[in-house]
């Protein structure tokens, strides 16, 4: 089979491997759709990793036993792979997994690890049934396009009453103001590329206001009631300054979900931001199982502004030119398509 590879700063090509086999409850899919995420870092570093990707979605192909899906089945690949068997797995969180697989040690290598590739392997419980009618394409978007901001939004409960702050417009904050639109919520959207400015417009955002301008705080609570602050806010960058934004910017008892991935320092007041304010800080990294039907019921009922969201497309064999827009952030979600072109 064919996967991407990085051969080098900012160069991307293709690399033959051998393409896996089902074991136990671990099935083979043939990847129709490849979602592209935070792997453009890798990319731009020249940083090898050997396999790429962590969303997917795509056609079961191979079985070893019968379990929760067949040859045929259409499904959703759920990224990382969770144990299944402790509290958070059972409970339906297995993105926090503390004894997640190793996955060369369990198979004897790494082939059908990235999603990145034609084919993939996975663990049944860990692929979700895509409905009679909706795309590939649509499919995927319930991982990292949907999922993060889905999940924050559930655990807040966001509703038509809520104002909600969307800091960062790459295709995870894009994708949460899909979620805030649909579920009637007034979106205030925050990034300093206009292209984003205008496609967060385009989903349904009724502002967007650029970091850069030095009011841009006072802009923001310009569009609450009385000044007062945003009932949620949502980061999608991963930026300090944005996470202090998204602090400053809550009203008094918000909610502040952290999304974007950070490794650095982000300042918090205990007093003024946590005791006097009463915010409720949430850190979400993905949806509870539990609610898949809702989030695929959701992509059922927006296919519309899936076809916004989702930008380019691309071969599998023009990864450089993928990896290259998404450089750009000229663009909203990129997605592979391996089999596009290729001799079957």
């Amino acid at each position: 089979m064919k996967r991407v590879a990085v051969v080098g700063q900012e160069r991307a090509g293709v690399e033959t491997a051998a393409a896996p086999a089902a074991k136990d409850n671990w099935a083979v899919v043939k990847v129709h759709v490849a979602p592209m995420c935070t792997e453009y870092k890798a990319f731009a570093a020249g940083s090898g990793q050997g396999v790429y990707g962590h969303e997917a979605a795509g056609e079961v192909v191979e079985v070893a036993q019968p379990g929760r899906v067949k040859v045929g089945d259409r499904v959703v690949v759920m990224p990382m792979n969770a144990c299944g068997q402790c509290a958070h797995c059972l409970g339906g969180d297995y993105i926090h997994c503390q004894d997640g697989y190793d996955f060369a040690a369990v198979h004897g290598n790494a082939d059908g690890l990235g999603t990145m590739a034609q084919y993939l392997l996975k663990q049944d419980w860990m692929l979700l049934p895509i409905p009679d009618g909706m795309s590939y394409d649509h499919a995927a978007m319930a991982c990292c396009g949907l999922g993060p901001t889905f999940g924050a939004m559930q655990t807040m409960r966001v509703d038509r009453h809520d104002t909600v702050l969307i800091t960062g417009l790459g295709p995870v904050g894009l994708g949460g103001v899909i979620n805030a639109v649909y579920r009637g919520a007034r979106v205030i959207a925050v990034d300093s590329i206009a292209y984003r400015a205008d496609l967060a417009m385009e989903l349904g955002a009724n502002a967007v206001i650029n970091p850069l301008d030095p009011d841009a705080l006072q802009q923001i609570l310009e569009f609450t009631p009385a000044g007062r602050g945003v009932d949620v806010a949502v980061d999608c960058s991963g930026v300090v300054a944005a996470h202090r934004l998204c602090i400053d910017a809550a009203r008094r008892k918000g909610q502040v979900a952290f999304v974007g991935e950070c490794s650095d320092h982000t300042p918090l007041q205990i007093s003024d931001d946590m005791i006097r304010k009463g915010l409720t800080l949430v850190g979400s990294w993905h949806f509870n199982l539990a609610d898949s039907p809702r989030i695929l019921a959701m992509i059922g009922e927006i296919g519309g502004q899936l076809d916004k969201l989702i930008t380019h497309r691309f071969p599998l064999d023009d990864i450089q030119s993928a990896w290259e827009t998404q450089l750009s952030g000229q663009c909203g979600k990129v997605i592979l398509q391996p089999w596009e072109g290729a001799n079957v």
